[in-house]
């Protein structure tokens, strides 16, 4: 559960803000859309692996290899 310090007089909308960047820094939307279907562990190791390469390239293009 998430829990926003709001103070006296504070706006509304600001403590919305903070609980929408606090909500997306959690992660909380994209693990519960990851929960939704289930994926076979073969699957999400290919993946991870896709990603990892995927990375690796960036990192090598940023170098300016």
């Amino acid at each position: 559960m998430l829990v926003i310090q709001v103070k006296e007089g504070d706006n509304i909308e600001r403590a919305l803000k903070k609980y929408k960047r606090k909500f997306e820094r959690t992660k909380t939307l994209r693990e519960l859309r990851a929960r939704k279907t289930y994926t076979k562990p073969t699957i999400a190791n290919r993946e991870a692996r896709k990603k990892a390469v995927y990375v690796e390239a960036m990192k090598r293009l940023a170098d300016g290899e």
